[in-house]
């Protein structure tokens, strides 16, 4: 099976059945608008490209065919006249979406114009608009079928570098201030889009599993200093199994791959609480040793297993981060409060911070905030991004109204 080839639909159980990942081309002469509106099509799940001009726009369209040209609300009467000439003149078979007033005199031009021509149109979305409004808009061209079953082949993902790095920003519970962000490993694939690592991480006896995890500390290298050019130092933390630390040979060479640099603060690695409790001799052996590296160790999805965690003569570890179920509901729930006490009183006994992970509700905030909790993550206050994405993230968050405890 070539998973190069976007046409390929015999992949066994219907991954490949499923319709092709949606294109987006933004056309605006504003560039802020312009990655305003990418953004938020690519989290729709569109592939997106931008234009200014009806110039670049003609030579996108001799590159690809998108599904949809998007007409922002900063492209003026004249460029929108030369926008929809070049359409007509490329035979674009898509479809336009321009953002405006319906009522206005703009928008119904635009649409008499692209009748006249045959050249279909979505019906115009109003400012402002919402995630909600805009997804309405383009629900026609989203794909219906389900997420695929089985999983895509890591071997293949590496050598066509179809691997990134996402990440999701740690909050100060007390300041709402971002401290360092988790990178979370996504698969870009080019007909299928962004694909969840649920149905392409290996087992750990797949002889591509310590490729996957060298990609990971190699790329969250790679974007340390990216980000480092962009806004400033970031504390990273990336996820490995238990397994990798059992190489010496592994480890040492992610050791002497960390950057040599006065603004590097460390790479954190989180290794899940049941791979922990499993194996409590080799982690503490190991974070022992990497932490004479700048490398620390964090011990991720905390849960029922925390008691094992308890009587450490050494104790390593430079966070405990609070399974999500745990922290989803725990506002209303005073069994899962006292979980998170016990956790957190563990962690503050021995220096390490706490983390709740999976926060997306104001409740749940104020809960975990007022439990002790050192840092918060979850949906309330962002989204994993990719790593451009991410660097343009403000670097300080300010929390709706009332929210601050």
């Amino acid at each position: 099976m070539n998973l190069n080839n976007p046409d390929a639909h015999a992949y066994a159980g219907g991954f490949g059945l499923r319709r092709m990942i949606p294109r987006a081309c933004v056309a605006d002469v504003k560039k802020h608008l312009r990655l305003f509106l990418s953004d938020a099509l690519e989290e729709l799940g569109f592939i997106t490209s931008e234009c200014a001009h009806a110039s670049e726009l003609a030579r996108m369209l001799d590159a690809q065919q998108p599904d949809l040209v998007v007409l922002g609300v900063s492209v003026n009467g004249t460029e929108v006249a030369e926008i929809l000439e070049v359409l007509v003149r490329k035979n674009f078979g898509g479809k336009v979406l321009i953002i405006g007033p319906p009522d206005s005199i703009m928008v119904k031009a635009v649409r008499q114009i692209a009748e006249e021509y045959d050249i279909a149109m979505l019906p115009a979305l109003p400012t402002p608009f919402s995630a909600g409004t805009l997804r309405a808009s383009v629900a026609s061209l989203l794909p219906a079928e389900p997420a695929p079953s089985p999983a895509v082949d890591v071997a293949e993902a590496l050598k066509a570098g179809w691997l990134e790095l996402w990440y999701q920003q740690k909050i100060n519970a007390r300041t709402l201030v971002p401290s360092g962000a988790e990178a979370l490993v996504r698969m870009r694939h080019p007909a299928w889009g962004v694909v969840p690592p649920a149905y392409f991480i290996p087992d750990e006896k797949d002889p591509y599993y310590r490729a996957l995890s060298e990609f990971v500390i190699g790329r969250a290298i790679d974007d340390w200093h990216y980000l480092l050019e962009q806004q400033g130092p970031v504390d990273l933390s990336i996820n490995l199994p238990v397994s990798f630390l059992r190489d010496r040979e592994t480890v040492r060479d992610m050791c002497l791959g960390m950057p040599d640099h006065p603004a590097f603060g460390g790479l954190i690695i989180e290794i899940n609480s049941t791979e922990v409790a499993d194996n409590l001799d080799l982690v503490i052996d190991v974070a022992r040793q990497v932490r004479l590296h700048n490398i620390a160790i964090a011990v991720d999805n905390v849960g029922p297993e925390w008691p094992s965690l308890m009587g450490l003569r050494n104790f390593p570890f430079v966070e405990l981060k609070v399974d999500h179920q745990f922290i989803t509901g725990c506002a209303d729930d005073r069994l899962k409060q006292t979980v998170c006490r016990r956790i957190v009183e563990l962690a503050q006994d021995h220096g390490a911070r706490a983390i709740a992970q999976g926060v997306e509700t104001r409740a749940d905030y104020l809960a975990a905030h007022g439990m002790g909790f050192d840092l918060v993550q979850g949906y309330l206050f962002s989204k994993p991004l990719g790593v451009k994405k991410f660097a343009r993230s403000p670097p300080v968050l300010t929390p709706p109204a009332g929210q601050r405890p």
